[in-house]
């Protein structure tokens, strides 16, 4: 099996907006120019999973009809980590030594109290651990974070280290972007 996960488009926000699980639209126009560049480097006839959040549901629908293959499968697993009462705040606005905690403790620290990498990373593995072993190739919409914690899950280990590897890693996937992993 192969594994695609897209990165969803860019979000209609603020640039400086903090922004995890709020549920932010995308440009339906910037899914449509996307359209034609995952048709050509997808797979035809494989599973389409989705976050919940509306930015990736749009394009994975999107996606799965212009595929003729309309069953798109939400899972609340795929989320991106939440902020808390960061959410929906201008980073210049979230006091520097609440900042400076969360680099001091990436993986158990809670940003805005609310949820940890280590927290995201139990349910990213285990949507992960149910879809490596599948027959058909999957497409994944989701977000950066979510995406760095599956790559971190093909290297195994406890849900501390890969937790640690994904807060460890950059984002090395643009809005829109496509990560292809052959998990084994």
């Amino acid at each position: 099996m192969n594994l695609y996960l897209i990165r969803h488009p860019t979000p209609i926000v603020d640039v400086d907006k903090c922004y995890g699980s709020t549920d932010l639209a995308v440009d339906v126009e910037e899914c449509e120019r996307l359209l034609p560049i995952l048709r050509n480097t997808l797979p035809e006839g494989a599973q389409v999973w989705s976050s919940p959040l509306i930015r990736c549901e749009t394009l994975a629908t999107m996606m799965a009809t212009s595929q003729k293959n309309d069953a798109v499968k939400i899972d609340s697993r795929l989320r991106e980590l939440h902020f808390g009462e960061w959410e929906m705040r201008s980073w210049s606005d979230i006091p520097r030594e609440q900042i400076d905690a969360w680099a001091n403790d990436t993986v158990h620290y809670r940003p805005g109290k609310g949820e940890s990498v280590f927290e995201m990373a139990i349910r990213v593995a285990a949507f992960y651990r149910e879809l490596r072993f599948a027959d058909q190739d999957a497409v994944v919409v989701c977000h950066a974070g979510t995406i760095r914690l599956i790559e971190a899950c093909l290297s195994e280990g406890s849900i501390v280290a890969i937790a640690a590897r994904a807060a460890a890693s950059r984002n090395r996937c643009e809005y829109g972007g496509i990560v292809k992993l052959k998990p084994g």
